[in-house]
């Protein structure tokens, strides 16, 4: 039954310099930041996360931690940038589900929605993004035949570059969730 399990990785190793020091702790409603986002995943089903962390991270009032789908790895060199992060997440995974991709810094986004991305990518072999009002968002979904490939790219390179070398079949999927492309960079966009 492995063939059905659905992972995520979620990168999480960003040194936030434009917001400051511990941004994935932030409040947002009442929960730290990093929760929201882990929840989202939690409460859709997903089988397992993987958050991809700097080494020494601790994440204190986050209770998604102690979910035993969780688990987390350290990226040994993050400066290399978030797709570096994505490939620790990836080679943590085993089997041939899919993998959502969701940076740890996006709150806003709803359960309802990373179950539809989550369904769709369990039911075909494309890469599956959503989209709102014309933008492209997370989590986007990765087939497992991609997992291999993706780890052979420079970990230099960004997701979007590394999918247009790979060419593969994409799923575009209109929501009507903005907070798939609502990330928070500064602490003005916890307010926006």
């Amino acid at each position: 039954m492995t063939e059905s399990l659905i992972s995520a990785v979620v990168p999480a190793a960003g040194a936030s310099t434009r917001f400051g020091a511990r941004k994935l702790l932030a409040d947002v409603d009442g929960a730290p930041l990093l929760q929201r986002t882990l929840a989202a995943l939690l409460q859709a089903g997903v089988d397992r996360v993987i958050l991809v962390v700097r080494d020494g991270d601790t994440f204190v009032g986050v209770d998604a931690l102690g979910d035993p789908r969780l688990t987390m790895v350290s990226n040994p060199d993050p400066e290399r940038g978030m797709f570096s992060s994505i490939q620790a997440g990836l080679a943590a995974i085993s089997g041939p589900g899919p993998v959502l991709v969701i940076p740890a810094d996006m709150p806003f986004v709803a359960t309802a929605t990373v179950a539809v991305i989550a369904g769709r990518a369990a039911t075909t072999g494309d890469v599956v993004i959503p989209v709102h009002d014309g933008r492209r968002g997370h989590p986007i979904a990765l087939p497992g035949r991609l997992r291999a490939p993706l780890l052979a790219l420079d970990p230099t390179t960004t997701l979007k570059l590394a999918l247009a070398r790979l060419h593969p079949a994409v799923t575009l999927i209109e929501v009507a969730d903005p907070g798939i492309v609502r990330d928070v960079d500064t602490p003005a966009d916890l307010g926006r």
